[in-house]
């Protein structure tokens, strides 16, 4: 295999970007008709809705979670296997709830294949034709979530299709399994090939050169070459002789693939004009575009995509996994976290600057991907609620200078006033009200706890007027700012300020940044600041109060309680105390997925059944530790698998339902230890143990319970 070239880290963010921009492009328009989209927008050549923010959509959930598998794989020593996707089907999506389209068992092929897993089917034989039929095989969520084995892949398309195929093979199979690893070769392709032809021949190269996928394309290729001119003409063709009336199913592959190649040819290389014919053809748009886009974004490169396709995502993506705090992310995140496993799948060290940046704080706003925001926002406090001008402000990534690396974010805002206050931040946690819509049901745990350490670098150009910066978060509820100690900016010379969040109780922290308190005596004019380097690390210490936490209400049917998410059960909350139900399993979860050694301690109420837990380290859904009330009157540690529960330590305790509990679980390295009153329990994990993770609660077995409160913070020895 070639070395990896520094400039793919670039084309890896540019082809997520435009992954990103295809689904937003398609989504509004998805399972329309071509006719349906000309009637009501014409010649549509922009996003059709202005969405607040993009909620979710299973087009960006598969490829992000899937690819985890790769790293949990490589983790632990092992080469992916399609077991290992199949893993992480089961660990990173809720049960039939978010995610992706759960439309029952026969009907929805990921759901079918998911249920299959459940019920120990393995992969590749739970996506596979023998178990589920052809017409479920062959639908088109085999090709849709498939990009990330390409981006991971650059320049390598026989590692990219290797990958692919055992990726797909776990929901799919035959032409829905071919166009998997057909997409991800002409992605990995895209890295070193200009030629639209020729990426998609190069792509056909992997595929069985007799399947009726493979046909397709070369049909739609022959009529293009003979008929260049209208794209149009082609349509017709395609939707006389392979329109979703000669396919079985909801939504098969065949149609869609003919559309997304017509798209990349008639579009002629130019990345607007072959997202938007893309589009225009109507049925599943944005799985159409969402495919197309990557391609161009990395054969084009950021210099492609134009600015009135990036401004409105902001570099914002939402994710719907059960695990919450990798559901607010940002777009350089998913580049830095594909890039990262790219060049260690090559066994290469990633390049400066991003060996630093990505290998060591992939969370951080680092601004080294040219446009880039970090989904970053500016709002001013005005001293004077009279005055009813809005800020006008601006973002834009520069090369003028940074603090590490080499580039940063510039930001301009206008008017301000002496003692206003400025401030430009990131979301770490989001409501229903700050989206548009409940697309694939996001559910939310904060990026930032008290406890941990923020860190940011900051500098005035030369002639900036007086201010002071201070890092901060704030609280959702009462909207208070906690605020670093101030610093006087030199002009000219960049400041890192570190703030370490104090210890709290009951807040729910949902913006991270930097504050600026503007100084002067009188008048009104522009600020201009430098930032780089916005990211959090350490552990927390803070409670959770179950009478402050609400039901946030997005559907009549999508309600989640505030900062958790959950895998299954009934979770709700009364009289001030947070319930979890279930007739067979039940766990929900919060607190940040990459916590390592701390403790929980938990007030639990059994009300029915024999299986009450307090959880650590919990990395999905069936990965983490559970403590607590077991069956047959014992205190145990448990590890979550997925072949199911297997006990770590025991210990009889007589326990009473209605009673409350105090339990308090702690991980340190491979150790797990837990507490119930005088009664301490230990287990040492010698096998493939879990090192990192977040929190929550787990039922089993029709068992009820309830948590009065959590407290989360350091560890204690025996």
């Amino acid at each position: 295999m070639a070395k990896l070239k520094k400039e793919w880290i670039e084309k890896i963010y540019a082809g997520w970007l435009a992954k990103i921009i295809g689904i937003r492009l398609g989504a509004p328009v998805e399972s329309w008709t071509y006719e349906q989209i000309k009637d009501v927008y014409g010649a549509l050549a922009d996003y059709p809705v202005a969405y607040r923010r993009f909620a979710a959509d299973d087009d960006s959930n598969g490829p992000l979670f899937f690819l985890r598998a790769l790293e949990d794989s490589m983790g632990n020593g092992r080469k992916m296997e399609a077991d290992d996707v199949g893993e992480a089907l089961l660990n990173y999506a809720p049960y039939e709830h978010g995610f992706f389209w759960w439309g029952g068992y026969g009907c929805s092929t990921e759901h079918t294949a998911y249920l299959n897993l459940r019920q120990g089917i393995p992969a590749p034989q739970s996506g596979s034709i023998a178990q589920n039929g052809s017409t479920m095989a062959e639908q088109i969520g085999g090709q849709i979530f498939i990009d990330t084995w390409g981006l991971v892949s650059p320049g390598n398309p026989e590692l990219a299709v290797n990958l692919a195929e055992k990726a797909a093979s776990v929901t799919h199979d035959g032409n829905g399994k071919y166009g998997g690893m057909f997409i991800a070769a002409c992605i990995s392709i895209a890295f070193i090939e200009q030629d639209i032809k020729s990426i998609l021949e190069k792509g056909l190269f992997y595929i069985p050169s007799d399947c009726a996928y493979a046909r397709l394309v070369r049909e739609i290729i022959a009529f293009y070459e003979k008929r260049p001119k209208n794209w149009e003409d082609c349509f017709s063709y395609i939707s006389n002789n392979h329109g979703y009336d000669k396919y079985p199913g909801n939504c098969h592959i065949m149609p869609n693939i003919a559309v997304m190649v017509l798209a990349l040819l008639y579009g002629r290389g130019d990345f607007s004009e072959t997202i938007t014919i893309c589009n225009r053809c109507g049925w599943d748009t944005d799985c159409n575009v969402g495919n197309v886009a990557t391609i161009m974004g990395v054969r084009g490169g950021l210099e492609a995509i134009e600015e009135r396709w990036r401004r409105p995502v902001n570099d914002f993506l939402a994710c719907s996994s059960v695990v919450g705090s990798l559901n607010i992310q940002d777009i350089p995140y998913g580049a830095s976290y594909i890039a990262k496993l790219a060049w260690k799948l090559a066994g290469e060290e990633l390049p400066d600057p991003f060996a630093e940046i990505i290998k060591n704080r992939i969370h951080s706003c680092h601004f080294e991907f040219p446009g880039s925001t970090h989904a970053m926002e500016v709002r001013l406090e005005r001293t004077d609620p009279a005055l009813c001008q809005d800020l006008e402000y601006h973002l834009l990534n520069t090369s003028e200078t940074s603090f590490t690396g080499n580039r940063c974010l510039r930001v301009h805002a206008y008017p301000v006033r002496p003692g206003e206050r400025v401030c430009v931040y990131v979301r770490t946690y989001l409501s229903p009200e700050d989206f548009h819509d409940s697309r694939y049901d996001p559910a939310f745990s904060p990026l930032v706890y008290p406890g941990q350490k923020i860190h940011g670098s900051v500098m005035l150009p030369e002639n900036a007027m007086e201010v002071k910066a201070f890092l901060y978060v704030r609280d959702a509820r009462t909207k208070e700012l906690y605020l670093s100690e101030a610093c006087m900016l030199k002009k000219g010379r960049w400041a890192a300020i570190e703030y370490v969040i104090p210890a709290m109780e009951g807040v729910l922290l949902d913006e991270m940044g930097f504050a600026f308190e503007i100084g002067g005596e009188n008048g009104q004019g522009k600020f201009t600041v430098f930032l780089d380097d916005l990211y959090a690390d350490g552990m927390p210490s803070y409670s959770i109060d179950f009478k402050l936490e609400n039901m946030e209400v997005w559907t009549p049917v999508h309600r989640e309680v505030s900062q958790f998410t959950r895998l299954k059960g009934n979770l709700y909350l009364e009289e001030g105390k947070l319930h979890l139900s279930c007739a067979d399993f039940g766990e929900a979860y919060t607190g940040r997925y990459d916590w390592s050694d701390y403790s929980v301690h938990f007030r639990l109420t059994p009300y029915a059944g024999e299986h009450h837990y307090g959880c650590i380290r919990i990395q999905g859904g069936v990965r983490g530790y559970f403590a607590g009330l077991g069956e047959k009157e014992e205190f145990v540690i448990l590890k979550n698998t997925r072949k199911g529960l297997k006990k770590l330590a025991g210990i009889p305790y007589s326990w009473n339902h209605g009673q409350e509990y105090e339990v308090e679980i702690a991980a340190v390295g491979n150790r797990i230890t837990a507490r119930i009153g005088e009664i301490f329990l230990e287990a040492v994990d010698e096998n493939e143990p879990y090192l990192y993770g977040a929190t929550g609660l787990a039922v089993r077995q029709g068992s009820h319970l309830s948590c009065g409160n959590m407290r989360i913070g350091g560890t204690r020895e025996k």
